[in-house]
């Protein structure tokens, strides 16, 4: 694989730190509170949240009485999340690191969780084996990733052709949300695998409303719109955008309710 890995990765803290990434993960709150159902977050438990973002998932775990530890490249997003775990009375330990290189020793967690996180390391197959490593014998890896069908991992395809190239090698991020690729991800671990195809809801006065709304606090848009209003190009991802957004409108009085898949994928380690 040849990707700028060191490069690919600066620009994913850029992206996320564009915009208003704490505003934009309250739309999938639910999400993170589900995961960290799924993973039977309770008392005594040693869980890990990677690339945890804001706290979607570390927050309500540790609400459940789990020892929690989230780590996220971005330090501005965990700065917001301890803003957050303060505003709950929860204690998470905060830790700036690496997917792909976690700073942490072998069968270190009872959980290890991610919520539309882990799914943007560059390299996806280091990424699953990072956190079967961490993960103790009897453990369960929990992670929640847009899928390629569905209304974002269609959102992100519109965009593509509109952005520069993918450099050679590159997976895009919502392959997480693919079955048979998630499979390949995990192939050799010694995990056994099930899945769960979920759907969480974006609503909003309109679809013009919840587009512009995304130009001001969703990372990729605000860089997309900065990038491509310079070659006088954004107005035709705008529209693209927008009819994509209207084929998956479901409301029919002028609002926008729409659904949006998401794959979550359990890998049980044996005890």
């Amino acid at each position: 694989m040849s990707i700028d890995v060191d490069g690919f990765k600066q620009g994913q803290k850029a992206m996320w730190t564009a915009g208003d990434y704490g505003e934009v993960a309250q739309r999938i709150v639910a999400v993170g509170e589900y995961v960290a159902e799924r993973a039977g977050a309770g008392p005594g438990l040693e869980l890990l949240d990677v690339a945890s973002g804001t706290g979607n998932v570390s927050v309500p775990a540790a609400q459940a009485g789990a020892n929690v530890t989230a780590l996220d490249l971005t330090p501005k997003l965990l700065e917001e999340q301890r803003g957050r775990a303060a505003a709950a009375s929860v204690e998470i330990e905060l830790i700036e690191g690496d997917a792909e290189q976690l700073p942490f020793a072998d069968a270190s967690f009872d959980r290890v969780t991610s919520c539309f996180g882990v799914m943007f390391a560059p390299r996806q197959k280091i990424a699953a084996e990072e956190l079967v490593r961490v993960l103790r014998p009897g453990g369960r890896v929990v992670v929640a990733a847009w899928t390629p069908a569905g209304m974002v991992g269609r959102m992100f395809a519109a965009s593509a052709p509109y952005m520069p190239p993918p450099p050679e090698g590159f997976v895009p991020p919502v392959m997480w949300g693919d079955e048979a690729h998630v499979r390949g991800l995990f192939e050799g671990s010694d995990v056994e695998l099930s899945f769960e195809l979920r759907t969480v809801s974006f609503e909003g006065e309109s679809v013009e409303a919840w587009v512009e709304r995304d130009e001001r606090i969703l990372g990729p848009s605000v860089m997309a719109k900065a990038a491509l209003e310079q070659q006088g190009r954004y107005e035709e991802l705008r529209r693209d955008v927008v009819d994509l957004y209207s084929q998956f409108n479901e409301a029919q009085d002028g609002s926008f309710r729409a659904p949006a898949d998401y794959l979550v994928t359990v890998a049980q380690r044996p005890g």
